[in-house]
């Protein structure tokens, strides 16, 4: 049975990414901060009849993440998916910056998943699939940024996809695929009411995609379409 681990798995792409590959018979190791707050992963968990474990991780906490490892010990992840993301206040543009909710920003959505795959690259590397998942988003990208704003959001996906970029050179000698996604805009608490796509529809686009993807596509960014984003 292949393996995910996916974080932030309690609620938006998180909870849906473990809804539909434990609907695929996946082993799926769901993590979030707070498991006992978390009533529909448990229900998730419950109904899974042992497919689905909750694990107890923090990425702003190296200590916790370690402990998720433990948890799972000796077990080989297929596919690591790093779902965890906060976004900034809003009005974070030039002279209107709120620094300590920018470096909040950046350890959660940048240093986050920089620990998280430090920590599980042995598990990932004891896989068949390898393959290691990070949820950025096209603002993001400097080459789409027509519009400014959003300074503490933008640049800790730029940053995470540099990071990533950079990850997939290193853990190239160990056989793993590392990429960065953005799952377009969704209609989940970050994404908003206006926005087009369904939880559901950005997440079965982004398993076809994650499908396809090897040795070869390690280190690039793709939208959930299957294209590539400009960095």
């Amino acid at each position: 049975m292949p393996s995910i681990v996916i974080t932030s798995a309690n609620r938006g792409l998180g909870f849906e990414f473990a809804k539909q590959y434990a609907a695929d018979g996946w082993r799926v190791y769901a993590a979030c901060r707070h498991p006992h707050a978390a009533a529909d992963l448990r229900g998730l968990e419950k109904a899974s009849a042992g497919q689905v474990t909750v694990l107890t991780m923090d990425v702003t906490d190296i200590d916790s993440v370690r402990a998720a490892v433990t948890a799972i010990e000796g077990a080989a992840v297929d596919i690591l998916l790093n779902s965890a993301g906060v976004s900034d206040p809003s009005g974070q543009t030039a002279g209107a910056v709120d620094y300590k909710s920018w470096a909040q920003t950046l350890d959660v959505n940048t240093l986050g998943p920089a620990r998280v795959t430090e920590c599980f690259a042995s598990a990932v590397a004891r896989s068949d699939r390898k393959l290691v998942v990070t949820i950025s988003s096209g603002m993001g990208s400097l080459a789409e940024n027509i519009s400014g704003g959003s300074i503490a959001y933008r640049s800790s996906k730029a940053a995470v996809n540099m990071v990533m970029r950079t990850i997939a050179i290193d853990l190239a000698p160990r056989g793993i695929t590392c990429v960065v996604v953005s799952p377009g805009w969704v209609r989940t608490d970050m994404g908003g009411s206006d926005a087009k796509l369904a939880p559901a529809e950005s997440v079965a686009a982004l398993k076809s995609l994650l499908k396809s993807l090897g040795p070869a596509q390690s280190g690039r960014f793709f939208r959930h379409d299957g294209s590539e984003c400009p960095w």
